[in-house]
């Protein structure tokens, strides 16, 4: 029996075959056909992809928590999740960077490739959708009005902890330059020009300290975006999700 090279979705404007390897969905390609704006993906942004991740998984512990996921459809989206966040289908996140609709493409393309991997954990096809749906099960209580912020909110969370890292890599480095060059005379220069002595260590030195309060800098700043979106929905109303989805979640 041969394998089937695609499979057939429907959305409200109708059937669409989708290609059967691929784990997005009819939504995807729509937006896909829509929004051909910048030919980036956001599969380009892993931590993006990764805090999509994270969203959707939050989001399928509370929801078991509330008793309005099946235990085993958590469990297959929470492995899901996880997949994703190694690194799993991240080349399945196709949708552009650019788009109408506030992200709402992205949100269906996290929804779409979560739900066929969390299909194929259960033992599902793709596109099973009356086992476990994106949009009823993936997507349960949320809005791209709260997924997309929280997870930008996070993702950019994920960049600054990379980035301080990185800084403190390179501040350590001046500071040995410091240590190393801390007998070697130069001349300072001011406005242009030559001005007065001083040593190489000094001028190394200095750069480690900048770094140093530029890496507290964003560690602050860091602290203003852990305010997440998720139990907002759609234009911050909480609409189609439960009273204390917010305070699990």
């Amino acid at each position: 029996m041969s394998t089937p090279t695609e499979r057939i979705e429907h959305d409200l404007l109708g059937d669409l075959g989708v290609p059967y390897e691929v784990y997005c969905g009819v939504h995807t390609l729509r937006a896909l056909a829509n929004f051909p704006i910048t030919g980036i993906p956001i599969s380009t942004y892993p931590n993006l992809v990764n805090a999509l991740a994270c969203v959707k998984e939050a989001a399928a512990l509370t929801n078991y928590d509330l008793g309005l996921l099946a235990e085993h459809k958590m469990r297959a989206i929470v492995h899901a999740c996880q997949q994703i966040r190694t690194g799993a289908a991240h080349d399945q996140f196709v949708v552009d960077v650019i788009q109408g609709g506030a992200g709402t493409s992205t949100n269906m393309n996290a929804n779409e490739v979560i739900a066929n991997l969390a299909l194929e954990y259960l033992g599902h096809q793709r596109g099973d959708y009356a086992v476990l749906h994106p949009n009823e099960d993936v997507n349960l209580g949320q809005s791209t009005n709260d997924v997309y912020p929280t997870a930008l909110k996070i993702a950019t969370y994920m960049g600054i902890v990379q980035l301080v890292h990185s800084m403190g890599v390179l501040r350590a480095s001046f500071e040995r330059k410091a240590e190393e060059f801390h007998n070697d005379l130069k001349i300072g220069r001011t406005q242009l020009q030559d001005a007065i002595p001083m040593t190489l260590g000094q001028e190394f030195s200095t750069f480690a300290v900048m770094l140093g309060e530029d890496e507290e800098r964003l560690k602050e700043a860091s602290t203003l975006i852990c305010e997440i979106n998720l139990g907002a929905t759609a234009i911050g109303t909480g609409i189609n999700a439960s009273p204390e989805y917010a305070p699990l979640g």
